[in-house]
């Protein structure tokens, strides 16, 4: 008689455990993968950064009097690479893509650059660094959002806080760089 309550409380106890582990390796796999889209986004990035130079360095040398532009683009890049949060990082991308905006308007003005055969290769592999920044942005956000649907969910938020699981930042844009930020140097519509 004795014996069934302390097998049924060892069976809770065990039923917790099993529980605990579960969650907590869920938790766990769910961070690494918010982890691994980071870094996704952040070679893409460095990607960009490494073009960045070059590009500044092909519009010089047709707009020399553009000084600003080229200084704030080559400052703002630099700042991103040393960001150290999602947040601040976010926020100086934001700005660089509009800067960039801002050379690419100066460029339009000089014929000559435009069919500089450097420039062109440098204008396509911007577009394509763009197009796989913005799908990388868009697996990590979806894994932040299930990484943090999963630590806020009972009975997971039980555990999750305990352990030292935190929300995620999104890797959002700001409302003026939500607009189309595609540029094209074709003179075709």
């Amino acid at each position: 008689m004795v014996l069934l309550p302390i097998l049924l409380i060892c069976g809770v106890i065990v039923a917790v455990l099993i529980f605990g582990i579960a969650v907590y390796n869920s938790l766990v796999q769910a961070k690494i993968l918010v982890d691994e889209a980071w870094s996704g986004i952040d070679v893409q990035l460095k990607r960009r950064y490494d073009l960045i130079p070059n590009l500044v360095e092909t519009v010089k040398g047709y707009a020399k009097h553009e000084k600003s532009t080229f200084e704030k683009v080559t400052e703002l890049r630099n700042a991103a690479m040393k960001a150290d949060s999602i947040e601040k990082k976010g926020e100086l991308e934001n700005q660089l893509s509009s800067t960039l905006k801002t050379l690419f308007a100066v460029a339009e003005n000089y014929p000559e650059l435009k069919a500089d055969q450097n420039f062109i290769k440098l204008q396509d592999s911007l577009s394509e660094i763009e197009t796989e920044i913005q799908g990388a942005r868009r697996y990590y956000n979806g894994t932040v959002r299930d990484f943090n649907t999963k630590i806020m969910v009972f009975p997971n938020n039980l555990l999750a806080g305990i352990l030292g699981f935190k929300a995620r930042e999104f890797f959002a844009a700001e409302e003026e760089a939500k607009a189309n930020v595609k540029v094209d140097f074709n003179d075709e519509k």
